[in-house]
């Protein structure tokens, strides 16, 4: 499993966990993983700090899923999308989760 962003990777693996996707992307999403807007837009409008993001990104979306259940749905060869190129601030300290 890795990550990359829409505009890097276009393969079949593709899978979204943005809350909202361009408009051109065609495919497969998984919204379970995508952080929940009233702290993305916090964060977003400089509200909340990178760690404040993070903190809330585990305790509200990633401490509430069983890493082994994600796994097994999205599979070891499936390619996670999201906008880093906009949020690289993020992406640069952003602790891994544990499926990953």
């Amino acid at each position: 499993m890795k990550t990359s962003c829409y505009s890097k990777y276009n393969g079949l693996n593709a899978i979204s966990i943005a809350g909202e996707c361009p408009e051109w992307y065609k495919g497969k999403q998984y919204k379970k993983l995508a952080p929940k807007y009233w702290f993305w837009k916090k964060w977003h409008d400089g509200e909340f700090s990178d760690i404040d993001y993070v903190k809330y990104y585990y305790s509200e979306v990633l401490d509430k899923l069983d890493a082994q259940e994600v796994y097994n749905q999205l599979g070891e060869d499936s390619v996670l999308l999201w906008d880093l190129e906009k949020n690289t601030r993020v992406n640069f300290h952003f602790p891994r989760p544990s499926f990953l």
